[in-house]
């Protein structure tokens, strides 16, 4: 069977994560001054952050990196559309294997910590240690991660394919930065609004498809997709799993 063509989470979604545009433009701020910097976006899905970046910025430049080839298509055809392309690369890699030509003024890891696989328990470690990797001396990174809001319930960590140690508190959060020689300059973190916009994202393009396609051999497939990602939201994460947004200073 051919797999079903799912609408992509850009249809839905401005940002690929739960943001705002307010709360995006004043994460921006804090990356502050960007004059000549240029601006690494790991993960960087269609790079929607990235571009607003640069248009914050003029004299900025960026690379994002992506292994989703569709995103980053949509990325260029954006970028193409905003007069950005002259200042913008967009590639599609695992960020794992790759490496920029320089240290960068600035790193964006934004939910995105996976990217450099290993230990699920590890991935904030490891994003700090890379992101240090790629910087340049007194360079800053903004990370996007996950952290407990309140401590999770045994339902919850039944109900959602996160493990207990994987996220820990806001404070251990950025005393882990600290301890990777980070400095904190701001920190705030996502609201339920912006989350709830976020998982409808995701939830809008399968029950679309479901609605079309009552009768295809993959609706079962899809609808239970759908199911298992509404019972993780509601009865695991919502309310829980906080994300917050931290730019720290690198040594």
């Amino acid at each position: 069977m051919t797999t079903p063509e799912i609408a992509p989470l850009h249809d839905d979604l401005t940002f690929h994560g739960p943001l705002s545009e307010e709360r995006a433009a004043r994460l921006i701020h804090t990356l502050k001054p960007l004059d000549g910097a240029h601006v690494l976006d790991v993960g960087c899905g269609w790079a929607e952050f990235l571009l607003r970046v640069l248009e914050a910025a003029p004299t900025a430049t960026g690379t994002g990196v992506d292994l989703d080839a569709t995103a980053i298509a949509h990325a260029q055809a954006n970028a193409e559309a905003r007069g950005l392309l002259p200042r913008v690369s967009l590639q599609v890699a695992d960020v794992a294997q790759w490496q920029p030509d320089r240290p960068v003024d600035v790193v964006v890891v934004n939910g995105a910590s996976q990217v450099w696989g290993g230990d699920p328990l590890q991935h904030t470690a490891n994003a700090l240690t890379a992101a240090r990797q790629l910087l340049r001396a007194g360079g800053k990174l903004l990370l996007g991660e996950g952290f407990w809001e309140r401590e999770p319930t045994e339902e919850q960590l039944a109900a959602m394919p996160v493990p207990r140690d994987q996220y820990s508190s806001l404070a251990d959060l950025v005393d882990l930065a600290h301890t990777h020689g980070y400095r904190m300059l701001a920190v705030e973190q996502a609201s339920l609004d912006e989350w709830d916009v976020f998982e409808n994202g995701h939830g809008l393009a399968w029950e679309r498809w479901l609605r079309d396609n009552p009768d295809s051999p993959h609706a079962e497939e899809i609808r239970a997709k759908a199911d298992r990602h509404r019972n993780f939201r509601l009865r695991g994460w919502r309310g829980t799993l906080g994300l917050a947004y931290v730019t720290l200073q690198a040594p």
